[in-house]
């Protein structure tokens, strides 16, 4: 296990032991409104993402905007390619959905 998972926001009383399976958890943002502050966040996203790879992870996880904002810098640092982890509540697990956004979504 040589990736990272990279939570996009600290959500306080979130279990993120389950997603300890796919690497260490890097958590990216602080909690609270980082979105309105776009220069500061983005900022903080590309350097915290510079060595984002088809190794790595993304949790969804906080503030859409900052959601977003990660997705995006994520997918330009490993050329339009991202592994995010979906939780399956029937399965009580993460699934990994692999997106290239060059060309569709990949079944994992």
């Amino acid at each position: 296990m040589s990736g990272k998972v990279y939570v996009v926001q600290e959500t306080p009383g979130r279990n993120l032991v389950p997603a300890l399976q796919y690497g260490e958890v890097e958590v990216l943002l602080p909690p609270g409104q980082v979105a309105f502050s776009s220069v500061p966040t983005v900022r903080r996203l590309n350097m915290n993402l510079r060595k984002f790879s088809d190794d790595d992870y993304l949790l969804m996880m906080g503030d859409p905007v900052a959601i977003a904002m990660a997705g995006a810098v994520a997918a330009r640092v490993n050329g339009g390619r991202m592994n995010i982890l979906k939780w399956d509540k029937q399965e009580r697990r993460y699934l990994v959905v692999k997106v290239d956004l060059n060309g569709g979504t990949i079944d994992a």
